[in-house]
């Protein structure tokens, strides 16, 4: 796995494997359910994937939205493509809503809504946290 992967916490943070890309849990959680897509090659600009992961791309969207929709009932979803950090083709994926979301007994407020997430304040998991809530969402990704 490419360095961007492994940051984000692979193998623990993975919801999804795909042919061309991977869907992870954010461990900073921006909005509860916050993930990371990540492309699976070490492609550093969009426009180096193969075609084929273009084409999947839809479908991993597809998987995404209808999870989050049934896991927080976002009201918007946005996603941000920041790579300036970490080089390799990923998109941050911020379910946003208007009131607080609560799991496992902590609140996740969207404290940018309704404007621009505000990455700052996102919420740290902790490794059991982080485990608990990625065996959650694999469990339960459709």
């Amino acid at each position: 796995m490419n360095p961007t992967i492994e940051k984000f916490g692979y193998p623990t943070t993975l919801i999804r494997e795909y042919e061309h890309w991977l869907v992870l849990l954010r461990p900073e959680q921006v909005t509860l359910g916050s993930l990371v897509l990540a492309a699976k090659s070490d492609a550093r600009a969009w426009g180096d994937l193969p075609s084929e992961a273009f084409a999947e791309q839809s479908e991993v969207i597809a998987a995404i939205e209808r999870n989050l929709r049934d896991f927080v009932q976002y009201e918007k979803i946005n996603y941000l493509m920041l790579m300036m950090v970490d080089p390799n083709v990923h998109f941050h994926v911020i379910p946003r809503y208007s009131q607080f979301r609560r799991w496992n007994g902590v609140d996740f407020p969207d404290s940018g809504w309704p404007g621009q997430p505000q990455l700052a304040s996102a919420i740290h998991l902790s490794r059991a946290q982080l485990k608990a809530l990625s065996e959650e969402r694999r469990t339960n990704f459709r």
